[in-house]
């Protein structure tokens, strides 16, 4: 059984970071495309970050530079290093995985019940 459970999110201020972690169990990580999406009201969801073949990685532009996503494989965990965080950012985090032997950032836009697997999301609050 397929297990992505999120942990890391909080409430920081302008400038700030966090760092979200992803415990996942059940899958073989190698087979799949992995990565982050964040949704909030009003603004949808939105793909932040996709790794493949544990180096690969993809970021959106409005996170580039300031995120950086990784993999341990031996624990098993997928991370979401963020800094300089801007209120922009405020959303509920989600993890995801997708079997696929390609890793499209479009793959986080379709996580759902018939489409690759997510987590319950961890909220990442920025103020000003």
């Amino acid at each position: 059984q397929v297990r992505l459970a999120e942990s890391g999110g909080g409430s920081v201020q302008t400038g700030g970071s966090l760092r979200l972690s992803c415990a996942y169990s059940g899958f073989d990580a190698d087979n799949y495309c992995m990565g982050w999406f964040r949704q909030s009201p009003g603004k949808g969801r939105e793909g932040v970050a996709t790794l493949f073949s544990e180096h690969t990685t993809n970021y959106a532009d409005s996170v580039k530079g300031r995120f950086t996503i990784s993999q341990d494989k031996e624990n098993r965990i997928l991370a979401l290093q963020m800094e300089r965080l801007q209120p922009e950012d405020t959303a509920m985090y989600y993890c995801a995985a997708v079997r696929s032997s390609n890793c499209l950032m479009q793959y986080m836009l379709r996580i759902g019940p018939n489409f690759g697997y997510g987590g319950q999301g961890t909220q990442v609050t920025v103020s000003a």
